[in-house]
């Protein structure tokens, strides 16, 4: 065996950003119990606290507490003032962690993380056999994990960016039209729509049953049950022609049969109307998402949406860093000769397909 040289300020580096990565797994359960025990918010625009202070606050053990909050002071969540003893949750980071309504609100993809843990020993098998894993084989926290992970983003952009981006299409939602979301989920898009255009009707296709079920329980909550429809329905087959608008969001990629599901969309728009595709956001060259947006989507892709494509006929496993290249190329195998990207933001392509 030939003599291996190391360089020891290389290793350093990589060691530090493993032990980087070992803190931020081993408090991922922490950040799901400080949401579901309501610590974050015990502290939001509190100022400084004792950990005595924040356990009151949110009915909890000090003791826990305390070493929770040391925990997420060395990850540099909260701030700690050794003079005082005392913890703060900056208003910024809350942003983040306390407030479900923000667009910044992360907590949700811990969630969506936590299911994966279960489900290593399927995604493992499919590693070893080239097979897939069906989105209905997961934990069942991955279904309301990614509903939550992609909510805020939704609520942020869709009404006040992405639809107005579409060519006439916020008009035809304003007077009344006629939409499809097709792989909705629990609903979260098609009931911000919903809100948004009082007018118009939508109606919501997934091929998973109990998402839908939820979805029609969330739509009764939001009050806007009068106008929305949820029907359990694949991305190739859903019902119904003369659509305003087909929407997928963050879903095309995990199809087995994409092009198929371009052509069937093809099929039931009106003449006149929009197909819009959202994306996880990707450059179109693997090296330019070597970073840390693409990191988290190749991760996601790896154990979640190439195991769901593969698990489908055709099996197509785009991923979720196909990039706007690749996706252009499937929507047009569909039938669409118009292809264009309408906006982004650094996590979302939205993309406009028109006959």
């Amino acid at each position: 065996m030939g003599t291996t040289t190391i360089d020891e300020a290389k290793l350093e580096a990589f060691m530090g950003r493993a032990v980087t990565d070992m803190g931020a797994v081993i408090s991922a359960p922490l950040f799901l119990i400080g949401e579901k025990l309501g610590l974050y918010k015990a502290m939001a625009h509190a100022g400084p606290l004792t950990s005595q202070e924040i356990a009151e606050r949110a009915g909890v053990a000090e003791r826990s507490a305390r070493e929770w909050l040391r925990n997420q002071a060395a990850g540099g969540y909260v701030t700690y003032d050794a003079d005082s003893d005392r913890y703060t949750l900056p208003d910024e980071h809350a942003l983040a962690l306390a407030d479900e309504d923000s667009p910044f609100y992360v907590l949700g993809a811990y969630e969506l993380i936590a299911s994966l843990f279960s489900d290593e020993d399927e995604i493992r098998e499919a590693f070893r056999t080239g097979g897939g894993m069906g989105w209905h084989e997961h934990d069942h926290r991955l279904f309301g994990g990614t509903e939550r992970f992609f909510r805020p983003g939704y609520r942020a952009h869709l009404v006040g960016e992405w639809l107005p981006a579409l060519t006439g299409v916020k008009e035809k939602l304003e007077l009344g039209a006629t939409v499809a979301d097709v792989g909705c989920g629990h609903g979260a898009s098609t009931i911000i729509m919903a809100e948004a255009f009082p007018n118009s009707r939508f109606v919501g296709f997934d091929y998973h049953p109990e998402s839908i079920a939820r979805a029609r329980e969330a739509a009764q909550e939001a009050g806007v049950g009068d106008r929305i429809t949820f029907e359990v329905a694949s991305a190739k087959d859903y019902p119904g022609t003369g659509y305003d608008l087909v929407c997928v969001f963050d879903c095309l990629h995990d199809m087995g049969d994409p092009v198929g599901a371009a052509a069937h969309v093809r099929r039931t728009l009106a003449p006149t109307g929009t197909w819009m595709i959202v994306e996880p956001f990707a450059n179109d060259r693997v090296e330019e998402n070597l970073n840390p947006v693409g990191r988290v989507f190749y991760g996601a892709s790896t154990v979640i949406c190439t195991p769901a494509s593969l698990d489908q006929e055709v099996g197509l496993a785009l991923g979720a860093q196909a990039g706007e290249a690749r996706l252009a190329e499937v929507i047009r195998q569909g039938g669409f000769t118009d292809v264009r990207r309408a906006t982004e933001t650094p996590f979302n392509l939205v993309l406009e397909a028109r006959p």
